[in-house]
């Protein structure tokens, strides 16, 4: 046993550590791996410890196995790793990193180790839009809004250097805040990490807007179009803004030249190609004769999901932060507009914290994310607007949806109504009840659950429900 532990130098988890960041990429090893430190190793435990409560749950639940099949490469006899949050040092603190690097969302860029910096992506001297070195495939969080649109994301990137692509081109559309940019990142970056001599172009369609326009200018044109025929995947984000005649023209060749010749494209919009009415028909026909995938409104599930993964981001970068399922719940529930107003949350409860050493609690959230909360209903709606709105929209009697009537004509819209009632205003559950006919709370969560459940499934009833929301806001 004394042989064993003079074998456990630091250079040994060094190493360990040198293939956590290569196999799971920067992203996650700086949010999650870089403060874990090795205590010490005995016959078969390797000990490690960690700054947060939070952190070390994390480990334990989801990378137990990985951490334990690295470690037993440098200790063999190693049966078990032991994750404990560690004592505050005192006496021999290292130096602290500077508090510019630690606020940083990409502050990992300061280390020296390989790190995969904001790039600009291009070809032939033509240089595209930024990367986020924070959007790859390991940061997105999956749901069943999503999942569909991630896997066709992940199926182009992994068979990118095959013979054939089976989604070319790749749309991608839903509304602003959902993950299409994150997605086209991820894509970019997965690429570019697995074949780092492909030549990879991704652009906004302002972007590429502006360089067509700087080439016509130059008298360049020709070569320009030549250099975008030339690469090896194209991804376009915003493609609604993509305007003018000559310049949709030019990009519709291009298109068609890359595809014909077996290179990738992918698309991302607000609105599938068919409703993309400033584009021509010709486009529209070749953007939708791919793969067409919608990223729909994310469920409650889902939002969840991403504030949690969010939180322990965070947790693990913050030094005593601890953000409990409750604050999570409350704005799982009262945010519900983007992924972005998610992330903003959890930035701001970080930051609340790291300025005013309070706990977060559910009164300290409120109050800090009280903007964005306005921000997702920007005028007072009323429940009286929504039975009435409902009504005409459904072509049902206001009597019938507060009556007791089982008709599915009637439950279905009055159901809708609830979840509008919950979604829309900030009445309580029976407080609608009441509004609703004197149903119990009961009632009312079970519609709205039911409504988020159908949604999921039924592409008419989610579009149905944005044109009645868009009407109440109206």
């Amino acid at each position: 046993m004394a042989q064993q532990e003079q074998t456990v130098p630091s250079e040994a988890w060094v190493r360990v550590k040198t293939r956590l960041r290569a196999e799971l990429g920067e992203d996650v090893f700086a949010s999650w791996f870089r403060g874990v430190e090795l205590e010490s190793v005995d016959e078969s435990v390797v000990h490690l410890t960690v700054a947060t409560r939070f952190l070390r749950n994390w480990l334990r639940s989801h990378y137990y196995d990985f951490v334990l099949h690295l470690a037993r490469a440098e200790w063999p006899s190693a049966e078990k790793v032991e994750f404990k949050v560690r004592q505050p040092h005192f006496g021999v603190e290292p130096p602290k990193e500077p508090a510019r690097q630690k606020q940083s969302p990409v502050s990992f860029a300061a280390e020296s180790a390989p790190v995969p910096m904001p790039l600009r992506t291009g070809y032939g001297g033509f240089e595209g839009s930024p990367l986020d070195p924070k959007l790859t495939f390991v940061s997105f969080v999956v749901g069943a809004s999503n999942r569909l649109a991630q896997a066709a994301a992940q199926e182009v990137a992994n068979s990118f250097s095959g013979p054939q692509q089976r989604f070319n081109p790749l749309f991608v559309h839903g509304n602003v805040g959902l993950g299409k940019t994150h997605l086209l990142h991820a894509i970019s970056w997965d690429v570019k990490q697995r074949h780092p001599e492909s030549e990879v172009l991704y652009l906004t369609a302002e972007r590429f807007m502006s360089g067509f326009v700087q080439a016509l200018r130059a008298r360049d044109a020709l070569a320009f179009k030549e250099k975008l025929r030339k690469i090896d995947i194209l991804l376009i984000d915003d493609m609604e803004f993509l305007q003018g005649p000559t310049i949709q023209q030019e990009f519709c060749h291009t298109l068609n030249s890359l595809i014909d010749g077996g290179r990738q494209v992918v698309v991302a919009a607000d609105r599938a190609p068919t409703q993309l009415d400033k584009l021509d028909t010709r486009m529209r026909s070749r953007l939708g004769g791919g793969l067409v995938v919608e990223i729909g409104t994310m469920d409650y599930e889902l939002r969840h999901k991403i504030l949690a993964k969010r939180a322990v981001e965070a947790c693990a970068d913050t030094k005593g932060l601890d953000i409990s399922d409750t604050v999570l719940d409350f704005l799982a529930e009262r945010l519900t507009e983007s992924g972005r107003e998610l992330e903003g949350a959890i930035h701001r409860l970080r930051a609340s914290y790291q300025l005013t050493d309070e706990p977060v609690t559910i009164e300290v959230a409120e109050q800090t994310v009280r903007d964005l909360m306005r921000g997702a209903e920007p005028r007072r709606v009323r429940i009286d607007d929504i039975l009435r709105t409902v009504s005409k929209h459904y072509g049902v009697n206001r009597g019938d949806l507060l009556s007791g009537r089982r008709n599915r004509s009637i439950v279905r819209p009055r159901q809708i109504g609830m979840y509008l009632a919950k979604l829309l205003t900030s009445r309580s559950l029976p407080e609608i009840g009441r509004r609703f006919g004197n149903r119990d709370h009961t009632t009312v969560l079970h519609a709205i659950r039911k409504i988020e459940q159908l949604m999921n499934d039924d592409n008419q009833l989610r579009e149905e429900i944005e044109l009645l929301k868009r009407l109440l806001r109206d």
